[in-house]
């Protein structure tokens, strides 16, 4: 590979919550290893992958010149993003303009003025589930009242959407607002054309306007392919407001800076009015530099080449829970990072609760999150960007001490 995925990078006192913030009480970070354990950190969904050289280039190359004022997005920033979502997902270039896209400080903040814009605090909102716990925070922080329309794991163990209870709930709730997750976090499904054209038909027949996160569009696994929203027919480009972010993908969650796309200019009006009127959404010069960086010709092979990498820890994850962890299921994600563990059956045999799986898991410095903030009511979230080795070392870990180890004779 060009790019190096296999180094382990100390990321200690480097601003990361992902391994400072453990064991620090008050917040959702899992506690910190007992003595002799070393943390590997799986929780929070930022990778521990250097980004691609590109990004601190850009923004070194912009830091050594010493003004920072008022700015205005280059036409750079704008063409790096037309020039990124045509090649890398079929966006029409003859329509996604400049105008067509606005920048947002986060997708949340964007998903909180779409939702502001069109509909009023107490109303209902559908949301597939399991949720991200951010759309949970972001909806119910402002007001609104959360409809959950639950996936379904099919005979094969595939995460699908329920059409016939959208449709039933949009309609008893009378609910025109709808929160759509694109690649979907936490259960890693990459949406096929069809089953989004579905969805949108039953969007359509209930005049709801979609909110589309597609902040994981960049993170596919195994070949497959994210298809926008607002591609799959003329009525999806105009109901459709859409998130995406380079954070997610090249690791900058600390910069900050995400993006919309929406092409129908009522809807954008209204969305960047809400935004512009809390002064607060305004770009920072250096996110706006790093974007650049990292949509530069050699972010298009990093991000092929990270994908390989998580594809290989995806599937070497997947087939030791399969090998070694009789009654913890997880249906092998196609976009994301993330695993979600359902431990249900593990529990029940063993008479354990997830805390309990939990903490041991903590215990030895694995730091997966809890899934029921998730709506996973026996479920484990887990981070698997990081390093093959690192990936290893936690599933043996988790094979000596938890699984089939001493947390099991102790309390059995």
């Amino acid at each position: 590979m060009q790019y190096d995925f296999t180094s382990l990078m100390d990321r200690h006192g480097r601003d990361s919550i992902a391994v400072d913030g453990l064991g620090l009480p008050g917040g959702m970070a899992p506690a910190a290893p007992r003595p002799g354990f070393d943390a590997i950190p799986m929780w929070v969904a930022d990778m521990n992958f250097p980004t691609v050289p590109t990004v601190p280039e850009a923004i070194i190359a912009r830091a050594q010149h010493p003004a920072f004022g008022y700015f205005d997005p280059s036409g750079e920033y704008y063409d790096s993003i037309i020039r990124w979502q045509v090649r890398r997902h079929g966006a029409d270039p003859a329509l996604l303009t400049r105008d067509c896209i606005g920048y947002e400080n986060g997708v949340l903040g964007g998903v909180v003025s779409a939702l502001t814009s069109f509909a009023a605090p107490g109303d209902a909102v559908l949301v597939h589930s399991p949720t991200y716990i951010g759309f949970t925070h972001a909806l119910e922080d402002n007001g609104y009242r959360i409809v959950h329309s639950p996936l379904v794991r099919d005979a094969e163990g595939v995460w699908r959407m329920d059409y016939a209870d959208m449709d039933a709930k949009l309609k008893a709730h009378r609910i025109h607002v709808a929160v759509f997750c694109s690649p979907h976090n936490p259960c890693g499904r990459v949406w096929t054309r069809a089953e989004i054209e579905q969805a949108m038909e039953v969007y359509r027949a209930n005049d709801c306007l979609v909110i589309s996160d597609e902040i994981w569009s960049d993170i596919l696994l195994n070949g497959h392919r994210h298809i926008p929203t607002q591609t799959v027919s003329e009525d999806a480009r105009r109901r459709t407001v859409a998130f995406y972010a380079p954070s997610k993908t090249f690791n900058l969650a600390g910069l900050v800076g995400s993006y919309h796309i929406i092409y129908d200019p009522c809807l954008r009006d209204r969305v960047t009015a809400k935004s512009a009127k809390t002064h607060y959404n305004e770009m920072n010069v250096l996110s706006m530099h790093a974007l650049i960086g990292a949509y530069r010709p050699e972010g298009y092979v990093w991000v092929d080449e990270l994908c390989q990498t998580l594809s290989g820890n995806i599937n070497y994850a997947c087939g030791f829970i399969a090998g070694h962890f009789p009654g913890v299921s997880v249906a092998k994600p196609e976009g994301t990072y993330m695993l979600f563990l359902d431990c249900s059956e593990w529990c029940r045999a063993h008479g354990r609760t997830i805390g309990d799986v939990l903490h041991a898991g903590w215990d030895v410095g694995v730091a997966w999150q809890d899934g029921r903030a998730f709506h996973g009511p026996c479920a484990i979230r887990m981070n698997l960007a990081l390093p093959l080795s690192r990936v290893q070392e936690a599933f043996r870990r988790l094979d000596e001490y938890v699984f089939n180890g001493p947390f099991l004779r102790e309390r059995g």
